[in-house]
This record gives structure tokens, C-alpha cells and sequence, in this order.
């Protein structure tokens, strides 16, 4: 067989399922026959508007969490071989620019994206191959390990904030990110507070480990900041709030449920194009600090499978259902739809779904 069976973008609201020549492998890289693959918050902003970094030419490779079985290595690669179960990231840093120099790999000025992972195989490049993939531990499943790059996101996104045992975490938002998120700062020991909308992901809070969750739905911003800093003490505000639903009225909103002196994480990637308005006051007078927070680094990505294996963080509990790679566009009509958290991709012949 030649042919594999891939999802391309072409343009918003357009991924078409192709048959393709299955790629073969050059100096450095791998080809893995992917056994899951997963849905993203952000391929779902991508499959409804597009997206300035991922897509710059179409049709394009779609998907970019991923898990599978070495197909085929290349000349020069020596750390897996045909056979070996694998999880790779979908950037790498280039470990020479202005950013990686002062290790600030998420800033790489020449970040390598990798996507086509809603398809058969994936052609891993060199570079990836090199600094972010990882050989997948007996016992850990190809679902949970295509999890690994949105944990390795949200483990960034909790050590930018320096979370003690002493602080209660604010996470505006409950999408599977937000949850994400919400289970990386409870293992810090810090007091969760998650706010959003839905029953599904509410519960799904709770379980994350959200020591107080607070439905959202229909309440107004200024009555989801009441709501926060009711929960804390003094009803002063959080002392970290982490905003996970990337929106500029959710930015706005998360910037005024912080305490004075407080940390307000912008996590959530908004539309390109838009602004915030913040009152200065608290900002100038209460001390406020704001700090964006993009991607994730080799380092997380590594951490990020580690606290997987060891079942540390229940990912799987965000898989909504297990679909066969031919419902993709189900799957993101479904989420379009806000029906679901994440759903797992299985490609046609993919009999061990565990």
C-alpha cells in the first residue's frame, strides 16, 4: 500500500479527507503510522477562522496531537526504531536565534511547526525527530500519550506563575486547556478556583481537581469577578488568575478578578487583530502584573509525558469519545456545536484503541 488516507486544510471550514502518497523518510526523520490522534481548542479556532502561524500556504497537513508506531526511520537516526511506540511534539526550537540563545525556546524565532496529524502516517522532521520525540512507557496508551503536547502547554503555563502552596489559582474558562491547567496547579498545591460553562466540563473541573468550580453560564463578567473573589480571602481577589479562553472580554475580565499585587497569566490565544482595555488604576496603584504565556519547550513537553506515564493527571478523562478518523468533520461539527471537551481521531485498520 502507497496510499494513505489524510485530512488537508484548505481554508476555514474546509478540511477535506485525501488520499495521499505516503511519505517517505529523509536524513533525521521518522515515519509513524499514527494509532490516535487528537482534537485541539486551537484547531477548532483554526477550522473555524484559519491561522497566521500554522497555515501560511494550503492545503496544509491538519491535526498536531498525536501518538503512534515507528513505520520507518531514516539515515542517522539512531534513538527508535520500525516498531517502537512514540509520542512527537509539534515544534521544535531552532536552539540558535536571539530567543533560544537565552532559552526562551517558545520564543524561537524559527519555531518548526509540524501538522498532518489527522491521517495514517506522519513524517516527522529531523529536527523534531531530534529534540522532541519520545519513546511512549509500557502501560501508558496511544490516546493519553497524544495528550502529551496540550499538558506540556498548561505545565508552561502553571510555572510562569511560580504557584505556591500559599496561593489560590483562578482559571477563567473550562475547555480542556482550562482543565488542564486547573489539575497542573492543584499538583503545585496551590486552591483551584475554575470557572465556566457546561455540565460536562464543570463535572469534568471537579474532577481535574477544581476546589471550587463556578458555573459561568449566563452571569455576567462583572458578576463572575463578585463570584471569584467571594471565594478568597478578604474577598480581596485571586492571587493568580489564569485566563484560558482567549477572548479579549475574558482577558479584560481575568485582569480584575486578581488581588492587589496579584498575577494575571493570558493564556488563551486571542483572534489576530484584536485589543484589551484595562482600567489603569489597578494596574498603576494596585500593583498588577500581566504576562502572556505561548506554547510550550522541549523541557515541558518531556515533564509532560513523564507526569502521563506515571498517571499522575487523568488525561483521558478530557477524551469525549473515540471517533474513526473518517468523522473528523463530525468530531469538529461537534465541537463547533460546544458538544464534547476532546475528541480521539482513529485511523481506518487501528485495532488497540487503549
Amino acid at each position: 500500500m502507497d496510499k494513505m488516507l489524510a485530512a488537508m486544510f484548505y481554508a476555514p471550514l474546509d478540511v477535506r479527507l485525501e488520499e495521499l502518497p505516503i511519505p517517505q523518510p529523509g536524513p533525521g526523520e521518522v515515519l509513524i503510522k499514527v494509532e490516535a490522534a487528537a482534537t485541539c481548542g486551537t484547531d477548532v479556532k483554526t477550522y473555524r477562522r484559519g491561522h497566521p502561524l500554522l497555515f501560511r500556504q494550503t492545503p496544509a497537513g491538519f491535526g498536531h496531537e498525536v501518538a503512534g508506531v515507528v513505520a520507518a526511520t531514516g539515515p542517522g537516526v539512531t534513538q527508535c526504531r520500525a516498531g517502537d511506540a512514540v509520542v512527537a511534539a509539534n515544534s521544535a526550537p531552532c536552539l540558535d536565534c536571539y530567543y533560544c540563545r537565552r532559552e526562551r525556546y517558545s520564543l524561537c524565532e524559527n519555531l518548526l511547526f509540524l501538522n498532518g496529524a489527522f491521517a495514517e502516517y506522519l513524517l516527522v522532521p529531523e529536527r523534531i525527530v531530534r529534540l522532541n520525540l519520545h519513546r511512549i512507557h509500557a502501560g501508558t496508551s496511544f490516546v493519553a500519550a497524544a495528550l502529551t503536547e496540550p499538558l506540556a502547554c498548561a505545565i508552561h503555563g502553571i510555572d510562569a506563575c511560580h504557584l505556591t502552596s500559599e496561593d489560590t489559582a483562578a482559571i477563567v474558562g473550562c475547555g480542556p486547556l482550562g482543565l488542564l491547567l486547573a489539575a497542573t496547579a492543584k499538583l503545585r498545591g496551590a486552591r483551584v478556583i475554575a470557572t465556566g460553562r457546561g455540565a460536562e466540563r464543570l463535572a469534568l473541573a471537579s474532577h481535574f481537581g477544581a476546589d471550587v468550580v463556578i458555573d459561568a453560564s449566563d452571569m455576567p463578567a462583572e458578576e463572575q469577578c463578585d463570584a471569584v473573589r467571594a471565594q478568597t480571602g478578604g474577598q480581596r481577589g485571586a492571587d493568580v488568575v489564569i485566563e484560558a479562553v482567549g477572548t479579549p472580554e475574558t482577558w479584560e475580565m481575568a485582569a480584575r478578578m486578581a488581588r492587589p499585587g496579584g498575577l494575571v497569566t493570558v493564556f488563551g490565544g486571542c483572534a489576530a487583530g484584536t485589543h484589551v482595555t484595562l482600567e489603569t488604576y489597578p494596574l498603576h496603584y494596585g500593583e498588577l502584573t500581566i504576562k502572556g504565556v505561548f506554547h510550550h519547550t522541549p523541557a515541558y513537553f518531556a515533564q509532560a509525558l513523564e507526569l502521563i506515564a506515571s498517571h499522575a493527571i487523568d488525561v483521558e478523562a478530557l477524551i469525549t469519545a473515540r471517533l474513526p478518523l473518517t468523522a473528523i468533520l463530525e468530531a469538529f461539527n461537534l465541537l463547533l456545536r460546544k458538544q464534547g471537551i476532546k475528541y480521539a481521531l482513529i485511523p481506518p485498520g487501528v485495532s488497540n484503541l487503549h
